[in-house]
């Protein structure tokens, strides 16, 4: 992401974007991975963790905004995101991607490419929404709420970190504020609107098929790949090391969180050990690029046990109903990784120095830091006013939430008139 903002601010006579065929082929696989980490392994990773006269549902919201997520962006919100010099918000020159043609060259890949690999962020970030207000939400009001947000929270805030708007100088390599944070603060403030699902904290409500979750969770893993090497937007150094950082930070946090667990309660998981897995990967994305092996070790470890506790936290003593524990996994995560990135991406850590990445030479690590919590503060509290209208608007007109027998029965047979499984 940053290779593709510093070269779109050079004059453009200071280089020739010229297509080279192995960058090019990279974003193409790493597109499609990161599409495969919504569909299917995130419709499958939370569709194992709800009851199973929820299924559909959660299956059918994923797949869904998947559809309405990609025509909106290429009526708009690439546009909106990647267009313009306003610091805020970028403009409508690229409606339906009207300046984008088979010529259009993106630093050394097509633009229509460039166009289609941020597509698939645009499409997991609201999808990762689905997880706060699991089993409860109406289907058309997921649709509106997801349509709405794009505009009003995705497109502005990737401008701004992405699109050579005021968060430009923030070290943020795949999505730590444009995706986890925004999506886990989003989660947040949807689970407290619509309120705890009717047996929270009064009987256990277990994952209805561990197993359905354990494959999700494996394709999120193998996808996570395209997510952040792909960032590199080039098939090289950056890619390779981006993919190295990821997986060690993965691996850290599902092992830190299974350890942690089997202390604490006597038993290693298979929920445990994937959610720490995925601990590891939301927390290690803005820092991919910019760290080197041993930062991202040591990163993946904080995500395990600073995730853990924050699922602990918000369940139990705030008694928040993040049904999927969207906040405390990736919005904890993603603040995390967007603070660590600012002491661990320095050339003067010796063993755990990164790969630098500062905006300018003279910043050193505490300047840095200032700039990544100016960019954690900014996401974090725009995104949660605007989530919170939207909402309240989405609730005037469609209403948010279904109603006490539907939630009993389950949303699948009266939200699409199907049921997940007829044995």
């Amino acid at each position: 992401m940053k290779k593709f903002i510093l070269l779109a601010l050079l004059p453009m006579t200071a280089f020739a974007d010229v297509i080279n065929g192995a960058d090019t082929a990279w974003i193409m696989t790493s597109t499609a991975l990161v599409l495969f980490m919504t569909l299917p392994g995130l419709a499958l990773f939370y569709g194992g963790l709800v009851r199973s006269n929820n299924i559909l549902s959660v299956l059918m919201q994923c797949f869904a905004i998947a559809g309405i997520v990609s025509m909106l962006w290429f009526i708009a919100g690439y546009s909106l995101a990647f267009s313009g010099d306003n610091p805020f918000i970028g403009n409508l020159s690229n409606f339906m991607l009207a300046q984008v043609t088979i010529d259009s060259v993106s630093g050394s890949i097509p633009e229509s490419l460039f166009a289609m690999f941020q597509m698939t962020f645009a499409i997991i970030t609201p999808a990762l929404i689905v997880g706060g207000f699991a089993e409860r939400m109406k289907f058309s009001a997921v649709l509106l709420f997801s349509s709405i947000w794009l505009f009003v929270v995705y497109a502005p805030i990737t401008h701004w970190v992405w699109g050579g708007g005021w968060l430009g100088d923030t070290l943020d390599y795949a999505g730590g504020t444009v995706v986890h944070i925004t999506a886990g603060v989003a989660a947040l403030v949807a689970a407290i609107v619509l309120g705890p699902r009717q047996e929270f904290l009064k009987k256990p409500i277990p994952p209805h098929n561990m197993t359905m979750t354990f494959i999700g969770a494996a394709m999120l893993w193998v996808g996570w790949f395209g997510f952040n090497g792909g960032s590199a937007l080039s098939a090289g150094g950056d890619a390779a090391m981006a993919i190295l950082a990821t997986h060690i930070s993965a691996a850290a946090g599902a092992m830190t969180w299974m350890f942690y667990e089997w202390i604490k309660f006597g038993k290693p998981t298979a929920l445990g050990s994937v959610t720490g897995m995925v601990a590891g990967l939301g927390t290690i994305t803005p820092a991919s690029g910019f760290v080197g092996p041993a930062g991202a070790l040591v990163i993946g470890i904080i995500a395990g046990a600073v995730c853990f506790n924050a699922v602990i936290i918000i369940k139990q003593k705030f008694k928040i109903d993040d049904s999927l524990d969207v906040f405390p996994v990736h919005g904890v995560g993603g603040i995390c990784g967007t603070i660590l990135v600012g002491f661990f991406a320095s050339k003067e850590l010796g063993i755990f120095s990164g790969q630098g990445g500062w905006s300018h030479e003279a910043i050193v690590i505490s300047d840095q830091l200032q700039i990544q919590l100016t960019a954690v503060v900014a996401t974090a509290v725009y995104t949660a006013l605007a989530t919170f209208v939207i909402l309240k608007i989405v609730d005037v007109v469609t209403g948010l939430r279904v109603d006490s027998q539907t939630e009993t029965q389950g949303l699948d047979l009266d939200s699409h008139g199907e049921t997940g499984y007829n044995l």
